[in-house]
């Protein structure tokens, strides 16, 4: 029998509202060869405007990450927010799981959208996705935002003396990451939030799991097994973009080492910020303050007529 009102659905339909009122329209995109992307994209692209691509980590869709900062974004961008493979919308029959595959997906989605050049934000699994895009599409990307995106970790960081502290398997992760009971929820929630929330009651839960985490569990749980195996930063290109790293700190999903990790890899071309008192969900416990960085990083030290940049990235700390 199934429930007269679920909490999720609502609330989803209500983020959706949200994305309509602000000035963009859900598209579905078919790349061929059994791949589906759905996208936010503006409901008239302005071409004297610059393009912002944001892309969401693992939890729910993109509208769920991303609604508290589309409305500041709207007026001075193209504002572009794919839902990855696996998750809202977007689905693929390859077998391919790799953040070099999402990176294509979207980039083949941002190019039926006739887009060319963009800027990028990515958000935790999204960053990954974020970094992948740079490192492929050098002359398409420009600048790039990081969010708490542990990219420089190794698959030797998860075990026994890794800097992997409360998770310990990349199994216990994909439970955590994938939750299929209220109590891994709450445990996903406590690892993401420096202050989670007092009360969690088990209905909601369980409605956000049936609704949200349910579909193509398998294929997300491949997606995260993939991002672990054999991985080692011997194999991570340098991406040469200006590149913002913002992490919490107080992170627990990927902790702060990694931050200072891809900073080092990066170089003089990044630029770390740290946000106190805050964990792994920076756009949910702190959304003004993210956006503050992200302001001052894509909009006010942008490159102008007056201030002419090439290739230079915000000066390192």
């Amino acid at each position: 029998m199934s429930k007269c009102f679920s909490f999720t659905a609502t609330q989803d339909s209500c983020y959706r509202y949200s994305f309509t009122r602000a000035g963009l329209k859900s598209s579905t995109t078919d790349l061929g060869d059994g791949t589906i992307m759905h996208c936010w994209i503006p409901k008239k692209h302005n071409p004297s405007k610059r393009t912002l691509l944001l892309i969401h980590g693992f939890g729910a869709n993109a509208m769920w990450q991303f609604n508290g900062i589309i409305p500041q974004f709207m007026p001075k961008f193209n504002v572009y927010v794919p839902d990855l493979l696996f998750f809202g919308e977007s689905y693929t029959t390859r077998a391919e799981r790799s953040e070099s595959f999402q990176a294509q997906c979207v980039m083949s989605l941002m190019e039926a959208q006739n887009v060319t050049k963009m800027d990028v934000f990515g958000l935790s699994y999204g960053g990954f996705v974020a970094y992948s895009m740079a490192a492929q599409f050098r002359e398409r990307v420009g600048r790039v935002c990081l969010g708490c995106a542990g990219v420089c970790f190794e698959e030797k960081d998860i075990g026994e003396g890794g800097v992997f502290k409360v998770v310990t398997s990349i199994e216990e992760a994909a439970e955590v990451l994938i939750p299929q009971t209220p109590e891994k929820a709450r445990k996903l929630v406590k690892l993401s939030f420096h202050k989670p929330p007092p009360s969690m009651p088990s209905c909601f839960l369980q409605d956000f799991i049936e609704v949200m985490c349910t579909e193509f569990r398998q294929e997300k749980e491949e997606l995260i097994q993939t991002l672990h195996k054999n991985r080692k930063m011997s194999d991570l290109p340098k991406i040469t973009q200006p590149t913002l790293i913002i992490w919490g700190e107080h992170d627990q999903v990927f902790p702060l080492e990694l931050a200072h990790r891809l900073k080092r890899h990066i170089g003089d071309n990044a630029e770390l910020v740290v946000i106190k008192n805050v964990g792994h969900a920076l756009n949910v416990e702190r959304p003004k303050e993210l956006y503050k960085h992200l302001k001052s990083f894509f909009i006010d030290n942008h490159p102008s007529s007056k201030q002419a940049s090439h290739g230079n990235g915000p000066k390192a700390d």
